[in-house]
């Protein structure tokens, strides 16, 4: 479920879609703000272009609603049913959640729009 030549594996390691070798990213550490969205232009390994046209990405803003009503629901979950917290507390936490996973939403959410698009490519592997 979770090894090389599945979207899943692209998506959540931020992997090249086609042969799965190389980050997409320029630093893997979501945290560094100034970095958090700073990609590659091509994968050194097949030679992919990341950025298919002009303002590709902004597609990936209609999947990032959907992957932060998850974390907000994972969060109200946590919060609510877990911890028995009241009202105020949960809406409180539901925003640091997504505030804190900001940088992870973002990214996740460009995986997810690339991986629409490009299909993993055995032949690429490894070149």
């Amino acid at each position: 479920m979770f090894k090389k030549g599945t979207k899943l594996y692209s998506i959540l390691t931020g992997s090249c879609p086609k042969c799965h070798e190389e980050s997409m990213f320029k630093n893997k550490n979501p945290y560094i703000l100034s970095e958090a969205l700073s990609m590659n232009e091509n994968c050194s390994n097949c030679g992919t272009k990341y950025k298919i046209e002009p303002s590709f990405f902004y597609g990936s803003m209609y999947v990032s609603y959907p992957v932060g009503i998850a974390f907000a629901a994972a969060a109200f979950v946590i919060s609510f049913f877990v911890f028995e917290a009241n009202i105020n507390v949960v809406f409180i936490s539901i925003i640091a959640t997504l505030i804190l996973f900001m940088p992870v939403i973002l990214r996740l959410s460009r995986n997810i729009w690339i991986n629409f698009f490009m299909h993993y490519d055995k032949s690429l592997a490894k070149k």
